[in-house]
């Protein structure tokens, strides 16, 4: 049989089903979290937050022109390419699958000399691999939506296949260009997504395996084992001299730290060390082969550095600093100095290949190529430079200079993390060091100013103290914005005590490395990985996201087999019906795994240098990251996604797995049959069982919540307004709507987080779209670099505590002047700005406020929005919004998309007026309505009945996931709090309306008023939804919601009570108590709904009620 050719018909054939499936379930419009930024950024070609993403960029402004370049296909668009990037990794997959099993059958022999049988069996194990991952949970949610995470695992598949390629032609002429097209690839990765990378590892043992015959080991050992020593030595002398430069502070005296130069001399010797047990324990026919691998395996490491460390960061660096040079002393324009870098660059490199061809040094000149190809590929960053300067809308880092491009690829708005030595989350506050200098294009200051670059701050990095440090930190995390150190200290048992000397909170003893190893193996491995593994390859509980303290409920892993779940997470057919039939309960009866599992052993038996092969592709996408990224606890989201390359390695034993299937047959049917039956079980158990579970909750082509939810907040807007928006599901979907879909150009969205750069707020000065520029009182020299990073609350006997100030002044003339007396001098050395009071006022003119309609006819203005700053220091974006506010001067209409203490924090929260599901800042004497929130009713009323959407949750079948459902809450919370606001001021007819409204916005199947959540939110909002159809009289509606509710929050107390206390923990336990109070709230709803003279009494009784409900959600 012409093997070649089916080959190719049965992976196109297998690249269709792929695509159908992706392109038939992918998203209507934009999605939440990262994929609003992307499609944005490829509608107009913008700058997405670092390091990246040029070449998606590229590609995805090329399908939205093929699209008819449509705003309103645009996210179609972008998601159709990702859908098309994923069957093309479902392609690949297959071939790669069926070249390992050739390898197995036929070794490296010519392909005619396999027979009939052989050939379909290789076939078989393509195809069950290939769809068993087309299939897999995380990939197919990557496959269906606008991120960079599809198309990086089409480069991971693409690289792979091409060096199994080179493999196979490995003898023939010519054949190293395929390894030079690898590093193209890797080249163009980059300008997607790092991942790619991991690859190196893979890649190099392939070429070893394939080559080792032509390698002199006893020359290479040698050369490995002296390099190894040197390296080390210099790594060690380097580490020495380096420590006391960067570890001294003079003021706190810390000191020198040689702990580094000595983890360099552990890490040398350790590598050594193993690589002579791997000689030692080896066959002696094995000796060589084994201790090659393991030298080729170190090479790869450094390889991978080369390129993550050399290439992509080392390589911009001196670009930039020789740009510096030339601009700053020659007086060139900008870029000079880069370009000729890079042509040196080029020069130097055609050199040198010509010098290592004329000489014969065939690996050198590979080497050369390769580097010289990676460079090409990485070049797509060009762009990235050439977009910043037009100054898009989105303009992420503002990369307009070969310097911000070197912070930009270093993501260093970021942050640092340690990975082999670092702080622990116990350690007292660090020292601060100046490690290097950031500039900025003087231009961008000044634009008459002279080109070149200055100095706007310095790059710092936080020094602990030796005792505060520890070998190997996965337990690093001190802060606690998201609860990183809580999660640390529950999760190891460290309690806190508060000093009764100082006052403080502290911890009740400092982790130890057992509780670091506990804590790597516990919740990194198992937990954000292992967890998501099993998600795909066993089957998943449901789609809440799991918190990784022993939550039995959500989040977990399962095999849908009930003895075996029910002996980790307790009996799971109490469960609560929302969780019991939640769609994304995807049981495999964890037949993939043990395909899988057979498929690997069998591989290694079989073939194992291919089996090693396929491991080090798993390690390196799997377990390395775990390593690498060093997750803190609390993460924002499930993190499965970045973990789709092992499951992709995984597959390929899967594929595998279908040879000892057939073995078993054979001993009961004929060779022949035995393939057949093979194929026919493996198939309908595993990509069938796949499909068939996961379609429900992976098809998305029916919805549109995050663009609808943009639109909600946007059409709840004034024109011209500032709309402040926190995290990315609030900001990105805004983003999307404005940029792409045109949706109310003239609001301004200012995201709170990215406040604290000065790049941003640069930006708020210019126009964007129809709004216009943002008035933020301070210079761009007053906020440039790392100038006013802080400013620090500072009592000055000249203020009087107790009277008020207006904010513009203290802002402007306090704060805003560099004066030494007014400034403190921190015990570094270093000066900060301070602001001398905590009561602040806003004043307010009566006529502006009125006729620009911040305010209602019926009103009571205050004369001065007044209000107390609860902080003791303002960071940057806290500052930023306070100046907006006081320069702002009531001209444009400000909002929030929350009003939430937690995430804004500055005093001014009780003026803020819910207007649809924007809350407005407005100079109204605070005053609290329903469900504890001001509510606008007057311009609420017209916007929610005429301008909302529900994505979609109106249409039968449409799946709403976790993230999702949050946000439709959000969305019946404001109906809700409408409602009850109408009804207090005795429209009762509109009230009706509104929850009409809203109870057919949403159906029932697709959001049940009760439902579990986290802390009951999903049923606390359906309450308040409740309390309004009481107040009105709207039985029927009224029982449709009890019932619903009713039944959910007695199936939870009645999860908690079979299980009990001990099993579910104290998280779901403390839910099921909520449970038990809002039953009662119903039981006493209910009773007065159904007494024909208890109308007046319910609604007397409504702000009472509103206020229980909120305090029983915050217990």
């Amino acid at each position: 049989m012409n093997f070649k050719k089916i080959n190719n018909i049965v992976g196109w054939a297998v690249f269709f089903i792929a695509a159908i499936v992706y392109i038939s379930t992918s998203e209507a419009g934009g999605s939440f979290w990262d994929c609003g930024e992307f499609v944005s950024s490829a509608y107009k070609v913008q700058i997405p937050h670092p390091p990246g993403a040029p070449l998606f960029v590229l590609l995805g402004r090329f399908f939205i022109i093929l699209f008819g370049d449509n705003p309103l296909n645009a996210a179609k668009a972008v998601n159709t390419m990702n859908a098309l990037a994923c069957a093309f990794t479902i392609l690949f997959l297959f071939w790669t699958i069926t070249h390992f099993a050739r390898r197995i059958i036929n070794g490296n022999r010519p392909f005619s000399e396999m027979s009939r049988d052989q050939v379909w069996t290789i076939m078989a194990s393509g195809v069950i691999g290939a769809l068993a991952f087309t299939f897999t949970d995380s990939f197919w949610y990557s496959a269906v939506e606008g991120e960079v995470y599809a198309l990086s695992s089409f480069f991971t598949a693409i690289t792979f296949w091409a060096i199994l390629r080179w493999e196979h032609m490995a003898d023939q002429p010519g054949a190293d260009k395929w390894i030079i097209f690898i590093f193209f690839l890797m080249g163009l990765a980059i300008g997607v997504h790092l991942l790619n990378l991991l690859t190196i590892p893979a890649i190099i043992l392939v070429i070893y395996f394939r080559r080792r015959n032509e390698f002199n080991y006893k020359e290479i050992r040698k050369w490995f084992l002296r390099l190894m020593i040197a390296g080390g030595i210099l790594g060690f002398i380097a580490a020495l001299i380096g420590a006391p430069a960067v570890e001294y502070n003079g003021t706190e005296g810390i000191g020198t730290d040689a702990t580094p130069a000595g983890l360099i001399l552990f890490l040398v010797a350790a590598a050594i060390g193993v690589f002579y047990l791997v000689e030692k324990n080896a066959k002696p026919e094995n000796k060589e082969s084994y201790g090659g691998a393991y030298i080729f395996l170190v090479m790869s490491a450094v390889i991978l550095g080369v390129v993550q460390l050399g290439i992509i960061q080392y390589t911009i660096k001196v670009a930039g600093a020789m740009d510096r040079v030339f601009v700053n002393s020659f007086g060139l324009p900008f870029f000079t100095g880069f370009a000729f870098f890079f042509i040196l660059v080029a020069v130097g490199l055609y050199f040198a290949i010509r010098y290592a061809n004329r000489h014969g040094f065939k690996y050198l000149a590979l080497g050369l190529w390769s580097a010289a190809f990676i460079l090409i590929g990485y070049s797509t960053y060009i762009t990235t430079l050439i977009r910043s300067n037009a100054n898009p809308s989105i303009d992420m880092f503002n990369v307009d200079n070969p310097m911000s491009l070197v912070g930009y690829l270093g993501r260093e708005q970021y942050g640092d993390f340690p990975i082999l030595y670092g702080q622990k989350f116990t350690a007292e506050r660090p020292t601060y060091v100046n490690t290097g200098k950031n500039y900025a294009k003087s231009t961008d200051i000044d634009p008459n100013a002279k080109p070149e670059y200055i100095v706007t701050g310095n790059k710092q990095k936080a020094m602990y103290n030796k005792a505060d440090k520890m070998a190997f930190p996965r337990v690093w995390n001190n802060g606690n914005d998201r609860g990183q150190a809580d999660y640390y200290a529950s999760f190891l048992g460290i309690g806190k005590y508060q000093d009764p000397q100082t006052g403080q909170v502290r911890w009740e003893r400092e982790p130890n490395f057992i509780d670091n190893i506990k804590f790597f193996i516990g919740y990194q491995n198992y937990y954000m990985f292992m967890r998501y593994f099993l998600w795909n390859y066993s089957g998943r509980q449901n789609d809440m996201q799991g918190n990784g303290g022993g939550d039995v409920r959500g989040g977990n892993w399962i095999t849908g087999i009930s003895f075996i779940d029910n002996l980790m997470y307790g009996d799971q057919s109490v469960m609560p019906d929302s969780l019991k039939h939640n769609k994304a309960r995807n049981a495999f009866f964890a037949l993939p795994l043990i395909l899988g599992l057979l498929g690997m052993f069998y591989h290694f038996k079989k073939k194992g240098d291919d089996a090693f092969i396929t491991f080090m592709l798993f390690f390196m996408t799997g377990f390395a990251i775990i390593i690498y990224l060093n997750q803190a606890g609390n993460e924002p989201r499930e993190r499965d996604y970045a973990f789709a390359g092992a499951t992709y390695a995984f597959a390929i034993w899967i594929g595998i797995g279908i040879f000892k299937v057939r073995e078993w047959f054979e001993k009961i049917s004929k060779p022949k049959m035995a393939t057949a039956l093979a194929f026919a079980v493996c198939l309908l158990a595993v990509p069938v069982v796949m499909a068939q579970q996961g379609w429900d909750d992976h098809d998305r082509s029916k919805k549109t919540l995050a663009p609808d939810l943009a639109i909600n907040y946007l059409e709840s807007c004034a024109p011209n307004a500032i709309l402040f928006s926190f995290g990315d599901n609030d900001t990105y979907p805004l983003w999307y709507a404005q940029e792409v879909m045109g949706v109310r150009p003239d609001v301004r969205v200012v995201n709170t987080s990215l406040l604290g750069i000065d790049w941003y707020i640069n930006g708020l000065r210019n126009k964007v779209n129809q709004s216009p520029a943002i008035d933020v009182i301070y210079s761009r020299e007053q906020m440039e670099g790392d100038r006013r990073n802080v400013i620090y609350y500072n009592p000055n006997p000249a203020f009087p505590e107790t009277q008020y100030y207006n904010l513009y002044d203290m802002m402007k003339d306090y704060a805003g002047v560099d004066n030494p007396q007014t400034m403190v001098t921190l015990q570094d050395g270093s000066k900060y700005n301070t602001f001398p009071v905590k009561k602040v006022f806003v004043p307010v003119d009566a006529n502006v406020v009125r006729n620009n309609g911040t305010v209602n006819a019926t009103d009571t203005i205050a004369d001065a929005m007044m209000f107390d700053i609860p902080k003791n220091y303002l960071a940057k974006n806290d500052w930023a919004i306070l100046n907006i506010i006081a320069a702002n001067q009531w001209k444009r209409p400000i909002y929030f998309t929350s009003a939430s203490t937690y995430q804004i924090g500055l005093g001014f929260e009780p003026y803020l007026r819910k207007e649809g599901m924007s809350y407005r800042l407005t100079p109204v004497k605070p005053k609290q309505s329903a469900f504890g929130e001001s509510v606008n009713a007057e311009k609420g009323y017209p916007i929610v009945m005429n301008k909302f959407k529900f994505g979609n949750a109106d249409l039968p079948g449409v799946y709403f996931d976790e993230e999702n459902r949050r946000h439709l809450v959000s969305i019946r919370m404001a109906y809700g709090q409408l409602a009850l606001e109408l009804i207090e001021q005795g429209k009762k007819e509109e009230a009706v309306k509104v929850l009409h409204k809203v109870d057919k916005g949403m159906l029932q199947e697709n959001m049940p008023y009760g439902m579990v959540s986290s802390n009951n939110m999903h049923n606390q909002a359906s309450l308040i939804l409740l309390q309004a159809a009481a107040l009105v009289g709207e039985k029927q509606l009224f029982n449709k919601i009890a019932s619903s509710l009713k039944k959910d929050l007695n199936q939870q107390i009645n999860y908690v009570n079979v299980l009990g206390t001990d099993k579910v923990g104290p998280y779901v336990t403390n839910e099921a108590s909520r449970s038990q109070q809002f039953l009662q709230m119903i039981d006493q709803l209910e009773k007065e709904i159904n007494d024909a003279g208890a109308a007046a009494r319910l609604e007397n009784r409504q702000a009472k009620t509103a206020d229980s409900i909120a305090d029983t959600v915050a217990r």
